[in-house]
């Protein structure tokens, strides 16, 4: 079963190639390698993952490399956690509930639109009678 490690604090002039040399050097034999980039700049966001065979290479990997020195950033490696399926549904593994859904429409009937907010209601009233009692003086 492999283990899949987050690599933090990764400097952004960085491509796939170091990152899979740097591990490959201290633990040997790496499943996949991946650097996070931004779509516009193709720059590395500042983390990656890392996948090794074992849980023994995982804790090989943590124990030499976290905090270790990599182009002026120390290095912060643990553990990813499992990917869930709401999570990739959701996007980056965001697991809020989304706010504003704009898709969120609601039809209202002819008599609900005429009818005033409920919550305004009375000040309506009260400002109708106001506007009624200035155009009859």
């Amino acid at each position: 079963m492999s283990i899949r490690l987050y690599v933090g604090n990764l400097p952004k002039e960085l491509d796939r190639d170091e990152l899979a040399a740097l591990f490959t050097a201290e633990v040997g034999e790496l499943t996949s390698t991946k650097v996070v980039t931004d779509r516009k700049t193709g720059k590395c966001r500042g983390f990656g993952f890392v996948t090794v065979e074992t849980d023994e290479q995982a804790d090989q990997v943590i124990a030499k490399l976290n905090g270790h020195m990599f182009k002026d950033n120390a290095l912060k490696i643990e553990k990813a956690l499992p990917k869930s399926k709401e999570a990739n549904s959701q996007g980056a593994g965001n697991n809020a509930p989304r706010r504003g859904n704009k898709n969120k429409s609601r039809s209202y009937t002819q008599a609900e639109a005429a009818q005033p907010d409920p919550r305004w209601a009375d000040e309506l009233e009260k400002l109708k009678e106001m506007l009624f009692a200035q155009t009859q003086s």
